[in-house]
């Protein structure tokens, strides 16, 4: 039968390499131990342990037992603290967002991890609808996502504002809406949408539609788009978490505009269900450092 005692006895039994200071550390006697570690071995079928005289050494089976037995307490404490939705700085975190929004907030989480041992994150990268369908299913608990959902299952709510950025290469001399027509347009998921609103507001007079532009291109990894503007194949829009996070930043700019538009992003979760305080936590601060 499983016996986590078992487990945890040979555990200490490795670290001190003694009976007798395994048997003071756990407060047991010295043939209690040893009753432990056969009980142990006849369970696992294997012998563990090579004895010499006093001293022993781990067979190959013995090496990685106790590896197991490390893995297994580890998700134990993980597990544990994992229920305790009051707990900041513990459980299990599953989020997901569109790549514009995790290329910023995703480093920022696995930060906070490094900091809280007991935290762990599991993160996706979806487009809106995919984070729809997987928060109704209940593969994640958080979504954010850049358009707002209606939807009797999930609750949907305004979080934070990223401000929409007209993206040019180094070299780009112009200014005007023809100029942005001469150099053509660098698409993605939601790429069309952002440069309309953006285009429609600063250009009132002259942009009429997207479908107008030459199309030089299209990727469905935002973080890539700004590759194909530094090689000066055309201009695009994206949000300010993409420009701040590309490796091509210094082969770009932005485009200086008369008035600012922002992406709007709206934070999802399923109607009813009560959000661990970590989740407030760690968004509330990434919104915090954002803003700073």
């Amino acid at each position: 039968m499983f016996n986590a005692h078992y487990f945890r006895t040979y555990i200490m039994l490795v670290e001190t390499g003694s009976f007798t200071r395994t048997a003071q550390r756990l407060e047991m006697t010295q043939p209690g131990v040893s009753q432990h570690i056969r009980k142990l071995e006849a369970y696992l079928g294997k012998p563990l342990l090579e004895r010499h005289g006093r001293r022993f050494t781990l067979t190959e089976q013995g090496r990685r037992t106790y590896d197991y037995a490390l893995k297994l307490f580890a998700e134990h404490e993980q597990f544990r603290h994992g229920l305790d939705d009051d707990s900041l700085d513990s459980g299990e975190c599953r989020i997901a967002s569109p790549g514009s929004v995790g290329l910023m907030l995703y480093p920022y989480i696995l930060g906070q991890q490094q900091m809280h041992p007991n935290l762990t994150v599991n993160y996706s990268f979806a487009f809106n609808h995919e984070i729809v369908g997987d928060l109704i299913s209940g593969r994640y608990d958080v979504g954010i996502v850049t358009d707002a959902v209606k939807s009797p299952d999930l609750t949907c709510t305004l979080w934070h504002k990223e401000p929409l950025c007209l993206v040019v290469p180094a070299d780009f001399a112009g200014s005007t809406l023809s100029d942005l027509m001469g150099i053509g347009f660098i698409n993605y998921y939601d790429g069309i949408s952002q440069a309309t609103t953006l285009l429609r507001e600063n250009y009132p007079e002259a942009f009429r539609s997207m479908v107008h532009f030459r199309h030089q291109g299209f990727t469905n990894e935002v973080s890539m788009v700004l590759d194909a503007v530094a090689r000066g194949l055309g201009f695009t829009v994206v949000s300010r978490l993409v420009l701040e996070t590309s490796p091509w930043q210094r082969q770009v700019k932005e485009l200086s505009l008369e008035r600012s538009v922002d992406e709007l992003l709206y934070l999802v979760h399923r109607r009813g269900a009560a959000m661990p305080r970590r989740y407030a936590k760690l968004l509330e601060g990434f919104k915090e450092q954002r803003l700073s």
